[in-house]
């Protein structure tokens, strides 16, 4: 499977999430109207998160701001080898459980 493939395998498995096409190319994830985050082809990945959190993930390394919006809360994950791919889905999993963590709330 490719990147994209296992992330979406993945990703879609959890309960409430769907996957659509994303506005910009590529694929959306979404927890009910929430994005989780979307996936550029098999290299990128780009994730919503509160700015500390965002801060704390670019802080120690884990993520860079995002491409093109580097002051917002987003991040961009590069996916250059095998193993990046478990790290973004774990980080598309901080999203949805902080996602989940909301809606309960609520």
């Amino acid at each position: 499977m490719s990147a994209v493939e296992k992330i979406q395998h993945a990703v879609k498995g959890w309960e409430g999430v769907s996957s659509h096409p994303h506005r910009f190319g590529g694929i959306e994830f979404r927890f009910g109207k929430r994005e989780l985050g979307h996936v550029h082809g098999n290299v990128l990945v780009d994730i919503p998160f509160p700015k500390k959190i965002r801060n704390e993930l670019v802080e120690s390394g884990r993520a860079a701001p995002h491409h093109i919006l580097p002051e917002s809360g987003w991040i961009s994950f590069y996916i250059r080898r095998d193993e990046d791919v478990d790290e973004a889905i774990r980080l598309l999993k901080l999203s949805f459980d902080l996602a989940k963590e909301k809606q309960e709330r609520t």
